[in-house]
């Protein structure tokens, strides 16, 4: 497989245009591309990656994402520093049934009704919007929070049993935004970083996620304490 990791350095090589000649063929086998900072436009090319599992398009100039739609194996998508200002139907998100990491956040969407498209995404874990406008909106975080199911994290907490549960107000503890819940998902991303470290990176990610929701979630504490006493129970 074919991690496609393209540099600027690499596109402005003199042997790039007899590179590019050869493995155009092979963009299907793309399993890695990571095109940031390149002053980008377009994600054109990227419609024939369909192995793609790891991409990231972050800081660039992008408006449009729909040229994604043919890459469902997804399981990370960076598209965070763009001009985004609107995103794909539910039909388009539905189709990413593997995608667990998106990071959006510094892009330019101000609705949260076109936001809420994102729902329709069945196994998306951790989500990133801060510094767009639509997470200054009033309501912005309990909205994204319970109209995603799967959702674990949004914006470098991942969220509480107290966001989920209607008037239940909750211990320091356990409440929204405690600094146990703080978890920044999205760190700034290193130069020269690969297939193998994006992938070792997303298991972290989602391994640390889950490990701060077995500690500080009340209802996985007591469904945990009562899986074990049943079993104790039974082997008495």
């Amino acid at each position: 497989m074919f991690h496609g990791t393209i540099t600027e350095e690499l596109t402005n090589h003199e042997e790039w245009s007899h590179y590019n000649e050869n493995v155009i063929q092979d963009h299907k086998d793309f399993v890695f591309v990571k095109f940031s900072g390149l002053h980008l436009k377009s994600m054109e090319n990227l419609q024939s990656c369909i192995s793609l599992r790891v991409c990231i398009f972050s800081n660039n100039f992008i408006t449009d994402i729909r040229p994604l739609k043919s890459c469902i194996k997804l399981v990370k998508l960076d598209l965070h520093g763009n001009q985004i200002k609107s995103l794909p139907d539910t039909k388009f998100w539905s189709g990413l049934k593997h995608l667990k990491l998106l990071y959006l956040h510094d892009n330019g969407f101000a609705k949260l009704k076109n936001v809420c498209v994102l729902s329709a995404c069945p196994s998306l874990l951790a989500l990133t919007m801060f510094d767009c406008p639509v997470s200054l909106k009033k309501g912005y975080r309990h909205v994204l929070v319970n109209s995603m199911w799967p959702l674990k994290a949004l914006d470098h907490h991942v969220i509480s049993d107290e966001e989920i549960i209607q008037n239940w107000h909750l211990p320091e503890r356990f409440r929204t935004y405690n600094c146990r819940l703080f978890f920044n998902f999205c760190p700034a991303l290193k130069k020269g970083s690969t297939y193998e470290d994006e992938i070792n990176n997303i298991k972290y990610v989602i391994s640390k996620i889950n490990e701060i929701m077995a500690h500080n979630s009340p209802v996985l504490i007591v469904q945990r304490w009562i899986r074990g006493f049943l079993v104790r129970k039974h082997l008495r």
